[in-house]
């Protein structure tokens, strides 16, 4: 029983990631709302000093080789004000494709009253790296299969618009809009062909007073690409004298799921999240988790003094 259970396992994983490299490829988030920077690089320097996120998550545990994804940002504004600057470190890994996305990221902001309306760009590297060669494909003699990917290196594009203030927020942007494509032979030109294609995000929120200790943030996430369905996400998030957050989210047809942020200090953050499968994946998987740690240092800007809800 558990030899075929695994089989199961192994066949249902195998379609996903075949899925994966023709529809959406870019990793997803359920603590988007507080990792923004990783999506959208407008984003950089709102925080108003140097904050660095690190985060870890764990999808579908219990498939061999099932995707997991750890990200390291790191943002701050210059002394100019209306710029920001900022890099994001990306691991992503699925079955034998490994990928390492590494980005700078600036952002030019307008000062519009009590709000800010933000531009910015992301440039660096991608290197695609798989392990095809080591798989027991169903057809044997599969090329797809007889073939390594070591160090495939290519340069990378993103820009984003982002309009926000202390609280709320409104984004659209694109991380990766080159495409990429995953083999270099000639011979499997119909394979590569559709590549890595550029995902496009919508992102937003805002920020309600519940009484004096209590505030309510909805926010939602919208995201297209090419050869794939458009998915949402949206989430309640409920914050408890301005140190815990607890929250819910809903991924449509995907998953449902809990999130929860704590303020060790007021420059510490630890945050956890839970996404349960809605599709039959829930009969082989014990769900996917997310962890997330933030640290904000230095003074704020002068004149800023409010605080940051996302």
């Amino acid at each position: 029983m558990n030899t075929i259970a695994n089989r199961i396992k192994g066949t249902t994983l195998a379609l996903l990631i075949g899925t994966g490299l023709f529809a959406q490829q870019d990793p997803q988030f359920t603590q988007y709302m507080f990792n923004l920077l990783a999506l959208n690089p407008a984003y950089a320097g709102s925080a108003d000093r140097v904050s660095l996120k690190a985060l870890s998550r764990h999808q579908w545990v219990g498939f061999d080789g099932a995707p997991t994804t750890q990200t390291l940002t790191m943002h701050t504004p210059l002394p100019l004000e209306s710029l920001g600057v900022g890099g994001t470190i990306m691991r992503d890994s699925h079955g034998p494709i490994t990928q390492y996305t590494f980005m700078a990221d600036v952002a030019y902001r307008i000062f519009m009253g009590d709000a800010k309306l933000a531009f910015g760009l992301k440039g660096g590297l991608n290197l695609f790296q798989g392990q095809f060669a080591e798989l027991n494909p169903l057809v044997a003699g599969d090329q797809v299969f007889q073939q390594n990917v070591s160090t495939k290196l290519d340069p990378q594009f993103g820009f984003g618009v982002m309009y926000y203030s202390d609280r709320y927020f409104l984004g659209i942007s694109t991380p990766k809009i080159l495409r990429t494509d995953f083999f270099t032979t000639d011979s499997l030109a119909f394979v590569s062909s559709p590549g890595q294609r550029p995902h496009y995000f919508l992102t937003g929120g805002y920020v309600f007073d519940m009484g004096l200790y209590h505030k309510f943030k909805p926010t939602f996430l919208v995201k297209a690409v090419q050869g794939a369905p458009v998915s949402f996400d949206v989430s309640a998030n409920f914050l408890f004298y301005e140190k815990f957050w607890l929250g819910a989210m809903y991924r449509h047809q995907d998953a449902v799921g809990a999130l929860a942020q704590y303020y060790i200090t007021n420059d510490l953050t630890v945050g956890y999240a839970y996404d349960y499968p809605l599709s039959t994946l829930r009969n082989y998987s014990g769900g996917s988790h997310e962890i997330m740690l933030g640290f904000e240092f230095g003074n704020k800007l002068k004149g800023v003094r409010s605080p940051r809800y996302f």
